[in-house]
């Protein structure tokens, strides 16, 4: 068996754990060549002399210094080579079990690390490099609790071990369980107060703790300790994010520029956030800069794109989305963006062209067929609209919203049985949505169906007592019909007291008292309400039928006339001119 005596270099296999947690390749370190003479230079001595066997120890020596040398002139697969041969001359060697290891780690080859380092610890349990080693191997490879354990057994041979203290705590964090997390790193910052990845570390495990205030000392103790931490720096941004303080996070991200001008992601970051300062020039230099330096720009491509499309400048962002497409036509973010594009430059054939290319499998169909019913909905192309979005639900069937479109559009076709049908399907996705049984009572009273429409609208005020729509919508029916007529009252008041500027809730009192023959309140409210909603013809009559009542003809005959003139509806208007036929006769 090799003794330690013979080996001639040893590795730190702590520093292996580190370098395979931090996602390093490891380095060993230059081992020089022995002395000329060492093996000899010629096999004349043995010349005619009969064959000796060596002996099996000398063998393994002899292929661990040739793989010591070979390591040294970086013939790195030559040397691991030799080494497993004296391997295998020595198999319960437990040095050179952990010595195969760290080469496996070099090459890459974790699995047979594994092997070799499961192998020397059996051999050889008090091996703290091996240990590390191990612990380091297991957590790289997934296996986090064989990983702690691994720590902890560390800790039993040497309780100060700050390597196992940081790992631990960086798998602990990576666990969730930041209780153990800050433990052990408590732990190593009380031997080491001038940790830098202590500090770090600890700054991680509190912002997961979202204790950010406590993050952003640690991190600013780490770089105290190291001003160029390019790692940290970019942590304590995200805390600043996470808390809301923006120019500090913006100041952070430029800093860390500084450094280092080719970090991608801080560019990216902070030009998103010039976005949401809606400093859009400033954040469109940060993605131009993207642009050129990027291999692949075309993301950079598109969130330029939409930047330019924040700022109104459509051609511009129809040219970028344009651009990223020429190079890859299966990008279906950008075609999805071109789409909105060309709807904001009105080009609804193109838009419905570049929709209808996104293909069921793109995450994105769905929504496109929705742009698609909203752009047939605005060319008055109700049954294609219907068409896509029933195509959605024929894929999503749970969207409470595409319902509650499906419905509008069946309304907008006068098909008020299936609108209502539609809006059911979103109350039975969301029972307890006032909104919806608002809606549902709207359609049945278009249908004329006032019974389900009352019904409905006094269910939306049980679920929501201050839904000010449906507290009026079911005053001015009862006034309407003139019916309980108190209550009405009672209604739009609460209304009122939500709303108390709406022209359309203070032209339903107006009505409500008109209907209890409060004609001098009525012309007060229904004058209040024209002022405020100005054009819209049924108030204006409300009030021209007051002013009747109170003999003012002659500022009736003018509200009757104004509100023919913004009627859209054939039978408001002959009701109108008949009203006003009858006024004339009568003065």
């Amino acid at each position: 068996m090799l003794t330690k005596s013979m080996m001639r270099t040893r590795f730190y296999g702590g520093a292996v754990g580190i370098l395979i947690l931090s996602g390093c390749a490891f380095r060993s370190p230059v081992i020089k060549a022995p002395a000329n003479g060492l093996f000899g230079t010629s096999e004349a001595p043995f010349v005619q002399h009969q064959r000796v066997e060596v002996p099996a120890e000398s063998k393994g020596l002899s292929h661990f210094m040739k793989g010591n040398l070979l390591l040294g002139e970086g013939r790195f697969d030559e040397a691991l080579a030799e080494f497993e041969s004296a391997a295998d001359v020595n198999p319960e060697d437990a040095f050179l079990r952990f010595r195969l290891a760290t080469l496996y780690v070099r090459k890459g080859d974790l699995k047979r690390g594994l092997v070799e380092a499961e192998a020397a610890r059996r051999m050889d349990p008090t091996s703290l490099e091996n240990r590390l080693l191990l612990a380091g191997l297991y957590s790289s490879l997934g296996e986090n609790q064989k990983g702690i354990a691994e720590y902890h057994e560390v800790l039993k041979l040497d309780p100060k071990n700050q390597e196992a203290l940081l790992y631990l705590g960086a798998l602990y964090l990576q666990n969730d369980d930041t209780s153990r997390a800050t433990e052990m790193l408590d732990n190593l910052l009380k031997l080491d107060s001038d940790s830098v990845l202590g500090h770090y570390y600890l700054g991680r495990v509190r912002a997961k703790s979202k204790l950010y205030l406590a993050a952003e000392q640690s991190y600013r103790r780490a770089l105290e300790l190291n001003p160029k931490s390019e790692a940290v720096l970019m942590d304590l941004a995200l805390v600043y994010e996470l808390q809301g303080k923006t120019e500090e996070a913006i100041q952070t991200y430029q800093k860390l520029l500084g450094l280092n001008a080719q970090n991608v992601w801080a560019r990216k970051r902070l030009g998103e956030l010039y976005v949401g300062q809606n400093k859009l020039d400033d954040a469109l230099a940060q993605f131009e800069n993207l642009k050129s330096n990027e291999a692949d720009p075309r993301e950079t491509r598109i969130k330029i794109g939409l930047i330019f499309y924040e700022k109104g400048d459509f051609e511009r962002a129809a040219t970028e989305f344009n651009l990223v497409l020429a190079g890859d036509p299966e990008n279906d973010r950008a075609r999805y963006y071109l789409g909105a594009t060309y709807v904001e430059l009105k080009a609804d054939e193109k838009a419905l062209a570049e929709f209808s290319r996104i293909t069921e499998k793109s995450d994105l169909y769905l929504d496109s067929r929705l742009q698609m019913a909203y752009l047939y909905e605005r060319t008055e192309q109700l049954q294609k609209a219907i068409d896509s979005v029933q195509s959605v639900l024929r894929k999503k069937s749970d969207r409470k919203e595409v319902y509650a479109f499906l419905s509008s559009l069946y309304r907008k076709a006068k098909d008020f049985p299936k609108a209502i049908e539609a809006m059911e399907r979103v109350i039975v996705l969301d029972p307890k949505s006032d909104q919806a049984y608002f809606q549902l009572g709207a359609l049945h009273d278009e249908a004329k169906n006032k019974e389900q429409s009352v019904a409905n609208m006094k269910r939306a005020i049980e679920l929501n007592p201050k839904n000010a729509a449906a507290l009026n919508y079911l005053g001015y029916t009862w006034a309407e019909m003139g019916v309980r007529l108190d209550e009405a009252e009672q209604l739009i008041q609460r209304a009122l007291q939500i709303e108390p500027n709406d022209g359309f809730y203070i032209d339903s009192l107006g009505w409500v008292y008109f209907q209890k023959g409060d004609y001098t309140s009525a012309v007060e409210q229904l004058e209040r309400a024209v002022a405020i909603t100005v054009d819209d013809p049924t108030i204006i009559e409300h009030l021209g039928d007051a002013y009747v009542k109170v003999e003012k003809f002659d500022r009736a005959l003018v509200s009757y006339r104004e509100a023919i003139e913004k009627s859209k509806e054939n039978d408001q208007v002959k009701r109108i001119r008949e009203k006003i036929e009858r006024l004339e006769k009568k003065i």
